[in-house]
């Protein structure tokens, strides 16, 4: 394993991070998750391979993953030995804080999310997504309180405009508050368009990218065509405005991944994952494991460094298309 900063920080994390929607009670909507006795081996997996950087949210499971993770801390490690990364902004129940960035809010959802995962504190709590209805000014004061609590060491946010992220940041340094080290965001070979503003931004603010669905919710994981995993095929195939997610055009690039894959004689997700790794604004693309081979395909492109030959046969098929920010 490589271990790295996470942006500008002092925060010292691994190079592939355990993403943890993948846990939490089964259910109608989300069949593919783990309960308790099915996530061991993958966290088991994870401390083996020296991934020490785990990624939740209080959504996920409806709280499930955070006390399934809780647990898993208690049980397989020590909490000093793991940089413990949730979320609040997503609906947690009907009241006036179940939901959104209001000061109640996240209040209410740090102490939530801190019950569940048995822990006083998180080392990574981010912002899930922008909330409009919500004074900036009041949710970086919020935040920074947060901060100020011991609850959480440092901030972070996902998924949103570029320019909603400058003015968070904006508002927290004008007010002498706490400001983001990372922004996790999607970021994978057909989904390319945090490229054109975010990352420059996070360059130019030494904000660390910790990117989700870097595999694209494994399309580029097998040849075109070939058989989706159970979550691929319960996630929605297009945005809110009805747009399609993924374009007949994406096969081209998928083939160049097939290609590139077995030249190498390796998997098609390292070679996916090598990719998004060279990006130097990426510090720990974060990975849902459900089975033992994701985990080690994706540690295994650590040791991948890509041809300037082989990256632009993988970048010269991609289509432009809006972000998914759903």
């Amino acid at each position: 394993m490589e271990y790295t900063r996470l942006g500008a920080s002092g925060l010292k994390i691994s190079r592939i991070a355990l993403g943890c929607m993948s846990f939490g009670t089964p259910s109608d909507f989300a069949p593919w998750t783990l309960d308790d006795e099915a996530a061991e081996p993958v966290f088991r997996q994870a401390l083996d391979l020296g991934i020490t950087f785990w990624d939740t949210a209080n959504v996920y499971g409806r709280g499930t993953s955070e006390e399934i993770v809780g647990r898993a801390l208690r049980k397989y490690t020590r909490r000093d030995d793991i940089v413990l990364a949730t979320k609040v902004f997503n609906k947690m129940h009907d009241g006036p804080g179940g939901s959104g960035l209001s000061r109640k809010a996240i209040m209410e959802n740090i102490d939530a999310s801190l019950s569940r995962l048995g822990t006083d504190y998180v080392d990574l709590y981010q912002i899930h997504r922008f909330d409009p209805d919500t004074p900036v000014e009041e949710t970086m004061d919020a935040l920074h309180d947060v901060v100020k609590a011991g609850k959480a060491r440092y901030l972070g946010a996902s998924s949103m405009w570029a320019w909603q992220f400058a003015k968070l940041q904006h508002t927290a340094q004008a007010h002498g508050g706490t400001r983001f080290v990372s922004m996790q965001d999607q970021y994978n070979l057909v989904q390319r368009e945090e490229e054109r503003e975010m990352f420059r931004l996070l360059a130019d603010q030494g904000v660390g990218s910790i990117p989700w669905s870097p595999l694209a919710a494994g399309l580029v994981t097998r040849p075109w065509g070939e058989q989706s995993t159970s979550r691929a095929r319960s996630n929605p195939r297009t945005d809110r405005q009805g747009r399609p997610l993924f374009l007949d055009s994406d096969k081209a690039t998928v083939d160049a991944v097939q290609r590139i894959a077995e030249h190498r004689g390796v998997a098609m997700a390292s070679v996916a994952m090598a990719w998004v790794l060279k990006n130097p604004v990426v510090d720990a693309p974060i990975v849902g494991a459900t089975k033992a081979h994701h985990l080690a395909d994706a540690v295994a492109a650590l040791d991948i460094r890509l041809t300037a030959d082989e990256v632009t046969a993988l970048e010269q098929s991609y289509t432009p298309r809006e972000p998914t920010y759903f």
